[in-house]
């Protein structure tokens, strides 16, 4: 059924939102024990497949597993993307590849550096032959901040943290890296600043599937860092546009297409960044930022943690501009 779906999406862009509800409903099925976490791989494509996370702040209940962990299977072998929040997550997830192939795991891609990106590489680094890919910016971040962020995980993931520990990329690049999975070419993206430092899209080029990473969201409202640029954001996502894929694999969510994270990412950013500009125009000051009418977004999820602050951090990129 998902497969039929998804095939009419490539045709019509009203049947493939249709398919993203049957996404989102199968990873409603998802679920995570009292102590093991339990992953449901989600056929996309052929041979491209989706653990999708709750589109949720990370708990204990959802195991950290609050972002989409990607798979990919070649003629030679598999690539991961998103090592998962913790050990346990990672090996959950190598235990539902297992069940699909019997390729090996040859590469996973971080795709940046934030937590449920990076602290599952401690899984993959005692896996024989896995090569740990991150752009130069995340491998600083997980460098520099790795250990802050294992112990923010570790408090609420307590006994589902077990085992993990910070382990690095081990490969990094800049703008672009090509990879061969010996059927299937795969490029891996640096498209420019965006949500963290060291976002990267993955990019299918035979399928036009993009996996795009934190570039992207459309059922979780998008959130703002103190040092996201949200100017360069755009710029960014504009970029990973031009490729005109057909179906997008989001950081966050069910997979959908184009027109839904244009929407919900595009359209939200150009829109805080026009209602913060007419404040400044007028004079106005950080609470007529909180105070800006974001309802047009609310029915996503994360709205009411970060409406506001979003608003706030979009004042404060601003605001040097005309003062």
């Amino acid at each position: 059924m998902i497969n039929k779906l998804f095939k009419l999406a490539l045709c019509a862009a009203v049947l493939c939102l249709n398919a993203t509800r049957v996404f989102a409903a199968e990873a409603t099925s998802q679920s995570v024990s009292a102590t093991t976490p339990k992953l449901l791989l989600t056929r996309v494509a052929e041979n491209v497949y989706s653990a999708i996370g709750a589109t949720a702040p990370p708990t204990y209940e959802n195991g950290g597993h609050n972002n989409n962990l990607s798979v990919v299977i070649g003629r030679d072998a598999v690539l991961v993307v998103n090592g998962g929040a913790s050990y346990q997550l990672a090996k959950a997830l190598h235990q539902a590849i297992k069940k699909i192939t019997d390729k090996p795991v040859k590469w996973l891609v971080d795709e940046n550096g934030q937590g449920h990106a990076f602290l599952g590489n401690s899984y993959w680094a005692q896996q024989d032959g896995v090569t740990i890919v991150a752009q130069t910016e995340a491998a600083d971040e997980i460098l520099r901040h790795g250990d802050r962020i294992l112990q923010d995980m570790l408090a609420y993931n307590r006994d589902k943290g077990e085992s993990t520990f910070v382990a690095p990329p081990t490969q990094t690049f800049s703008d672009i890296l090509h990879i061969d999975l010996g059927d299937m070419p795969v490029q891996v993206i640096s498209f420019g600043p965006a949500h963290s430092p060291g976002d990267i899209s993955v990019w299918l080029p035979n399928q036009k599937i993009i996996i795009t990473g934190d570039i992207a969201f459309h059922q979780r409202l998008l959130g703002i860092f103190p040092d996201t640029v949200t100017s360069q954001w755009i710029q960014s996502f504009e970029k990973m546009a031009a490729l005109e894929p057909l179906i997008v694999i989001p950081g966050h969510g069910a997979p959908t297409d184009m027109a839904a994270i244009e929407r919900e990412t595009l359209g939200y950013l150009k829109f805080l960044r026009a209602e913060i500009i007419r404040i400044l125009e007028s004079e106005g000051d950080l609470q007529d930022a909180y105070n800006i009418d974001q309802s047009a977004y609310s029915h996503l999820d994360t709205f009411e943690e970060l409406a506001a602050k979003n608003a706030g951090r979009v004042f404060q990129e601003l605001e040097a501009d005309y003062f």
